[in-house]
């Protein structure tokens, strides 16, 4: 499994909201030049993660974006899942309505929920939160 630019990008983007977060929305510009980001790719994850119900969006010039619930309600695996999909190595491990035919004869299908479970035990016992405690040095 490789995490792509776009989910990268996604946690420095709730870190860098959940930082700079007041009563104000926070420009995607702003965003964009502190985090050295394209404003056009950046606008591609903020949709993602509005999509998700992550973000709230508000229009105009005083508009921007802004984190709808605390930073500890997020988990790592929440924000990398609303970007990347899934997180399992293999489909078998994850594809309920498609399962594997082999599934119960094949020995590599333990191999492949051991991964699968232990990335999703740390992106999902990882918080927003704590990314911005461990940001500042916390």
């Amino acid at each position: 499994m490789k995490i792509s630019t776009k989910g990268r990008y996604a946690l420095r983007v709730m870190i860098d909201l959940a930082t700079n977060q007041t009563e104000e929305p926070i420009r995607l510009k702003d965003v964009a030049d502190r985090q050295g980001i394209s404003v056009k790719y950046l606008e591609q994850i903020i949709s993602a993660l509005t999509k998700a119900g992550y973000l709230t969006s508000l229009r105009g010039s005083s508009g921007g974006y802004q984190l709808k619930k605390k930073p500890e309600e997020y988990t790592v695996g929440m924000i990398l899942r609303a970007t990347e999909g899934s997180l399992a190595p293999v489909s078998c491990v994850e594809d309920k309505d498609n399962p594997c035919e082999r599934i119960d004869s094949c020995v590599t299908a333990r191999v492949w929920k051991k991964i699968n479970d232990a990335v999703n035990d740390v992106v999902d016992g990882i918080t927003l939160q704590d990314l911005v405690d461990w940001q500042r040095g916390e």
